[in-house]
């Protein structure tokens, strides 16, 4: 495992490297889909309870749809209407450096990815589910491949401006749809702004969407090519606290990036009220302080944060643009939900199979109902909770 620096108790950071590296843990069998009840059996710690303790968390009934016609999301959990589950989520390229903020519609994405591009820069992909009303989403920039098959998980259009020579292939290939600025035929789902200078400017709205859309003849409907269930969820009248997994369990109410990236620093803040964690950055001084998007006014936040330790080199020459390895089965990373953090392996086998994440005894992390951040690191890199 990684070196991480937790800033706990000395003996309790001895508790968590045994666990972490407990290499002779006789295989189990993966949990099962939590049951109605809201209740599962889990491989745990010995001596600690299999059942979720939810005694220190907000439970909320949601076991029946706020109206008919609802679903449940696949990105969330959410109830959601059908036509909005139905339709493929946009996966949107957004720059995150001084000149690149505020953002809009941000607070909207389901889930946010965030990784280092050249230049210890940060970009975030946001991948929308219910996008189609949307008048202002962005700004938008340059995709590299690592995005791309993050979001061909989620069979999202990618939406970016151009990118650079590597991606070409990648965005030839056949299954791959995306909505491309630099594509003249591409241009209308765009428009810039005056308020701020190129690149940063360029934004798209859900309407210009669905038109380029209908034009090159993209299916608004599900492909069948990413795996039927994706992350796995929990109701909100049964949350995942994680005390099931005892001392291996960290407390994670602080939750600093600034090792991995140094340019943008963002930390997130549990909020014990609503259970959700909030994401502030240090981009300048004058932009310190919480995320806020420029359209809704809300601070970023999550329910569930994902930290994912990836392998990565230098590629393109002078210009030195940054790789991941997206396709893996022996890296770790972390889950944090609820205040609280245990390690995780993880595992992408496929472009359009899901990234899955499994806790030291073998079985796949159940998340919580609610957004998700996704936070990729590389290898080499330190990050802080406590």
């Amino acid at each position: 495992m990684k070196k991480i620096t937790v800033w706990i108790a000395l003996a309790a950071i001895s508790v968590l490297l045994c666990a972490c590296g407990q290499e002779d843990t006789p295989n189990s069998p993966i949990i099962p889909e939590p049951e109605a009840s809201g209740s599962y059996p889990v491989n745990t710690p010995e001596g600690t309870n299999p059942v979720l303790d939810n005694s220190n968390v907000i439970v909320e009934d949601d076991s029946l749809p706020p109206h008919e016609g609802m679903v449940r999301s696949r990105l969330t959990n959410e109830w959601v209407d059908e036509e909005v589950a139905a339709t493929r989520p946009i996966a949107v390229m957004t720059p995150n450096e001084i000149g690149a903020v505020p953002h809009y519609n941000l607070s909207e994405a389901s889930i946010l990815y965030e990784a280092n591009v050249e230049g210890r820069m940060t970009r975030m992909m946001a991948i929308y589910e219910d996008w189609q009303d949307l008048k202002k989403i962005g700004n938008v920039r340059s995709l590299r491949t690592y995005y791309a098959y993050w979001a061909f998980e989620w069979d999202a259009f990618i939406v970016h401006v151009g990118g650079p020579f590597f991606i070409n292939d990648l965005m030839a290939e056949p299954n791959t749809q995306h909505i491309d600025e630099s594509n003249g035929a591409d241009s209308d789902a765009f428009f810039r702004t005056i308020d701020r200078s190129a690149p940063h400017n360029a934004y798209v709205s859900g309407k210009g969407l669905l038109d380029v859309i209908e034009k090159h003849g993209y299916s608004l409907q599900d492909r069948g090519l990413t795996d039927e269930n994706h992350y796995r969820f929990t109701s909100k009248a049964n949350p995942n606290s994680l005390t099931q997994y005892g001392e291996d369990a960290k407390s994670a109410v602080y939750i600093d990036m600034s090792g991995c990236y140094p340019l943008t620093r963002c930390y997130f803040e549990y909020n014990e009220e609503d259970g959700l964690y909030y994401r502030s950055q240090h981009l300048s001084s004058g932009t310190d302080g919480p995320h806020i998007d420029a359209v809704t006014g809300k601070q970023l936040a999550f329910k569930n944060i994902l930290v994912q330790n990836v392998t990565y080199e230098i590629i393109g020459g002078e210009e030195g643009y940054l790789t991941f390895q997206c396709h893996d089965t022996t890296m770790d990373g972390w889950y944090f939900t609820n205040g609280k953090g245990i390690h995780v392996n993880w595992e992408k086998t496929s472009d359009y199979g899901a990234t899955r994440y499994y806790d030291d005894y073998g079985n796949e992390i159940i998340m919580n109902t609610g957004k998700t951040m996704v936070c990729i690191v590389e290898k080499d890199d330190n990050f802080t909770f406590r």
